[in-house]
C-alpha cells in the first residue's frame, strides 16, 4: 500500500495524530489537516487516492471538504467520520460521493479494514475505463477527423498518420493469418 496517498482531516488533534500514526505504520503516505480550510488547500496542492474527513469542524465542514475533493478528483475514495449519528448528514455525504460514513470512536483495525476494502474497489473501478472522446473515422476512406486544434480548421488525415502523430507509435503493416488465407483463395494460390 506504499503508493497510496491519503488526506486525513480532523479538528481533534488526538484523533488526528493517532490515526495518522497507525496509517503510516501500514505504509500509507498520510497528509494531515486539522480543519477544513487546511484540507481544501491540501486537496488542490496534491493528488490523493483517499480522503478521510471528520464531518463537524469549525470553518468548512467535512461535507465541504468532500465536495471540493470530488470536484478536484472524482475518483478519490472518501470516508466520512463523525461523532454525531445524524441521518441527514449521512445521506448528504453519500449523495456527494462518499464511499462510507462511519461513527467515531472507530477502532483503528476497523478503519484499516474499511480503507483496504475501499481502495480495492477504487482499483477495480479504475480498470474499467471509458473513452473520453469519440474518434470520428470516415466509413469509406478511413481518414480520421482531427479536431484537436482550432475548431474552424478541422482536418481529415490518414488514420496511420493520426495514430503516429498522437501516440508516437510507428506502424508496420503485415497480414493476419485469416486475411492471408482469404487472399490465397481470392488469388488462387
Amino acid at each position: 500500500m506504499s503508493n497510496k496517498t491519503l488526506l486525513l482531516v480532523d479538528d481533534e488533534m488526538s484523533i488526528l495524530r493517532s490515526y495518522a500514526r497507525d496509517l503510516r505504520a501500514e505504509h500509507y503516505h498520510v497528509t494531515t489537516a486539522s480543519n477544513g480550510e487546511e484540507a481544501i488547500r491540501a486537496l488542490w496542492e496534491d493528488n490523493f487516492n483517499m480522503l478521510i474527513t471528520d464531518l463537524v469542524m469549525p470553518g468548512p465542514s467535512g461535507i465541504e471538504v468532500l465536495r471540493q475533493a470530488k470536484k478536484r478528483n472524482p475518483a478519490i475514495c472518501a470516508l466520512v467520520l463523525t461523532g454525531y449519528g445524524d441521518m441527514t448528514s449521512a445521506v448528504e455525504a453519500l449523495r456527494l460521493g462518499a464511499d462510507d460514513y462511519l461513527l467515531k470512536p472507530l477502532d483503528t483495525e476497523d478503519l484499516l479494514l474499511r480503507l483496504t476494502e475501499l481502495l480495492e474497489r477504487q482499483e477495480e473501478r479504475q480498470k474499467i475505463t471509458f473513452p473520453k472522446k469519440v474518434l470520428t473515422l470516415c466509413a469509406y476512406c478511413r481518414d480520421v477527423k482531427d479536431d484537436s486544434g482550432d475548431k474552424e480548421n478541422v482536418q481529415w488525415i490518414q488514420w496511420e498518420d493520426y495514430l503516429t502523430c498522437k501516440t508516437g507509435i510507428i506502424l508496420s503493416h503485415g497480414c493476419c493469418p485469416a486475411c492471408l488465407e482469404r487472399l490465397k483463395v481470392e488469388w488462387n494460390l
